[in-house]
């Protein structure tokens, strides 16, 4: 397959090019700085900066859009949450008019969103028929899918998934965590009751995989495992997998004064199961969260 793919560079992104350049598929990949991309995507992948590159001719048979800045990051200024929004809304709106003018379509377009789209859930489950719920959060990720869907207007499947809490050795939340649970000072935030929505970042690329292979898939999939747990079970598992103590917790109401606004996503509670997934027969490299410790810390 010819695959356009924004957000190549990023953590989630290079594995994924990496996998889709494995099985002989052709990439193309939107980025700030083209000179990069085949060292960090892979040889004999092509570089663009600007969607404007392309010309109505270019053909692609899957658009997948990953971009987007991290969300957990400086302070949610107006300026911040502007940068957040032009990132993910107005980059996807950029693509939807490339795919309005290209003369062929692709036959997919792959878009993701957040599980942040939820809100605060507290112990309910909740599945891809869940409303969403107040908040930055939720109106960043309904103006991010919004976009995408315009895409459907052309003739083209839509598939979007919202990301859980994305688990991978080199990125992602363990990024900023390992450290200070290294040297025995891991703790848990608030209460620890907040139900945690993660993922290992390589059934993520098996399940955008499996969206642009089955065309009998479209609409919105949770990108999680399922088996979520809440903070305080996080805390302790992955101590445990470190072999150092945990003995610390963060206060709700200091998380609150230091973060502000942006400290309330790492309180929401997002009970969130991964449904459609389960109904199109996914299966799961990394079904628990031990499984998925084990194989990325040991």
């Amino acid at each position: 397959m010819e695959i356009l793919i924004t957000g190549g560079t990023g953590s989630i992104g290079r594995i994924l090019c990496r996998s889709l350049t494995e099985k002989g598929h052709r990439l193309t990949v939107l980025s700030r700085k083209p000179g990069k991309v085949q060292t960090i995507c892979g040889e004999g992948v092509v570089a663009i900066s600007t969607l404007e590159d392309l010309p109505d001719s270019a053909y692609f048979d899957a658009v997948v859009n990953l971009a987007g800045e991290v969300v957990i990051g400086p302070y949610w200024t107006e300026n911040r949450k502007k940068v957040l929004w032009n990132s993910r809304v107005g980059v996807t709106d950029e693509l939807a008019n490339f795919i309005n003018r290209a003369v062929v379509k692709p036959s997919v377009f792959i878009s993701t969103s957040a599980v942040g789209f939820y809100g605060n859930r507290g112990d309910n489950s909740i599945d891809e028929n869940t409303p969403g719920a107040g908040g930055f959060a939720h109106t960043l990720c309904q103006g991010w899918e919004n976009a995408a869907s315009r895409v459907k207007e052309f003739g083209v499947r839509v598939c979007i998934v919202r990301f859980g809490l994305v688990l991978m050795p080199h990125g992602g939340m363990l990024k900023s965590m390992l450290p200070s649970f290294r040297i025995g000072l891991g703790a848990r935030i608030g209460n620890g009751q907040q139900w945690m929505p993660w993922i290992h970042c390589q059934d993520l690329v098996c399940m955008i995989e499996l969206l642009l292979g089955n065309v009998e898939l479209n609409g919105v999939f949770n990108g999680v495992s399922p088996n979520p747990v809440t903070n305080r079970e996080f805390t302790m598992s992955l101590a445990r997998h470190l072999k150092r103590p945990a003995f610390f917790f963060v206060p709700a109401l200091l998380l609150k004064l230091g973060m502000g606004e942006m400290g309330q996503l790492l309180l929401d509670s997002q009970r969130a199961i991964p449904k459609r997934f389960q109904e199109a027969g996914f299966v799961f490299q990394y079904p628990s969260l031990d499984s998925a410790l084990t194989e990325i810390v040991g």
